[in-house]
């Protein structure tokens, strides 16, 4: 095996890691978000699980696709009307996941202060 495949390997293993990693910050900070934002509730760990996983791969396609984060520190006004969306819009993945509109704009306030104090890579 050449320094190539070995290099290519290790890099594989280490995006899953920072995959799972991010997948587990999410929840968390989704779950204290939920928690101290009125009008917001995820009903069970497999709600919380799911939504941090549908969270997840939004970001990452719209990260994708049009180069903006998802978050309201990510790119100003427009990281936070997307985290907004992507907060609301979440409800219709996920059974036992409930948000207004007005708890999607606390709950993005919350979870971006939040986000930004975890310390790590935020990007994958």
């Amino acid at each position: 095996m050449d320094n190539n495949q070995a290099s290519s390997r290790s890099n594989t293993g280490s995006t899953a890691w920072q995959i799972i990693g991010r997948l587990v910050v999410a929840a968390i900070v989704l779950g204290v978000t939920a928690f101290f934002t009125p009008g917001f509730s995820i009903n069970n760990i497999w709600s919380l699980g799911l939504a941090a996983i549908v969270l997840t791969v939004m970001d990452y396609l719209i990260t994708k696709f049009t180069g903006l984060h998802a978050s309201p520190f990510g790119k100003g006004f427009v990281g936070f009307v997307l985290a907004v969306v992507t907060l609301y819009v979440t409800q219709y993945f996920v059974a036992g996941y409930s948000i207004s509109w007005m708890a999607a704009i606390i709950g993005a306030l919350i979870y971006g202060v939040i986000d930004y104090f975890i310390p790590g890579e935020q990007e994958m």
